[in-house]
């Protein structure tokens, strides 16, 4: 069994490719990472990577960048673990990709500065709107980019470099209830009649029927 959850490998790879892409493609300039806490592995080994591990030989690229995890506002474990506060009613979400119901073993919490709990609602209507743009992601991104803007909002982040994990698309999500409307508008189509057939020959073919 891989058990994500607390495989060491798990950070590995992204203390190997996703830390140091981020660190290329921002120039080395990012102050604050917001990433989703499925397994933890993500938001782990990046933070490892930039902010320094000595334990796993990272030297510290920039320890004072600020890593920000998002969770559910429906199960509020990371802010209640960081000595936060839950908002509401606490249980199920349809965040699909995080909110695992536990703290991943491979998570370090140490790292995270502040955790941004957004509701289902929330990121179902951001996911929409990303979809709407041209980037059909997954509910979790849309998670991911609800936290992120708030922080972007924030007088403390003017000028600052805010990157943001989007994890997967949403081709694998479309029996998600954000996808319920759609679907329902889909089934809902009549069958339109064909057309009359028309002579080819009248455009420069040389048949009647194409």
């Amino acid at each position: 069994m891989l058990q994500q959850f607390e495989t060491p490998a798990n950070p590995k790879i992204h203390r190997e490719t996703t830390g140091p892409e981020i660190w290329r493609d921002t120039d080395g300039l990012i102050d604050i990472l917001v990433s989703g806490t499925g397994t933890g592995g993500t938001v782990t080994g990046i933070s490892q990577y930039i902010k320094g591990s000595q334990e796993h030989g990272c030297d510290p690229l920039k320890p004072e960048m600020k890593t920000v995890a998002v969770e559910p506002m429906e199960q509020m474990l990371l802010t209640e673990a960081k000595g936060g506060e839950k908002i509401g009613t606490q249980g199920p979400h349809r965040i699909q990709g995080m909110g695992p119901g536990l703290i991943p073993k491979v998570l370090d919490l140490d790292l995270i500065d502040e955790v941004v709990a957004i509701h289902s609602d929330e990121a179902t209507e951001i996911t929409h709107d990303l979809w709407m743009s041209g980037l059909p992601v997954g509910i979790s991104s849309g998670a991911i980019v609800a936290a992120s803007i708030k922080v972007c909002k924030r007088p403390e982040s003017e000028g600052k470099f805010v990157c943001c994990v989007i994890p997967s698309f949403g081709e694998r999500y479309f029996t998600h209830p954000m996808f319920q409307e759609i679907k329902e508008k889909a089934e809902s189509l009549t069958k339109q009649p064909l057309p009359e057939p028309f002579d080819n020959t009248e455009f420069g073919f040389a048949t009647p029927r194409g």
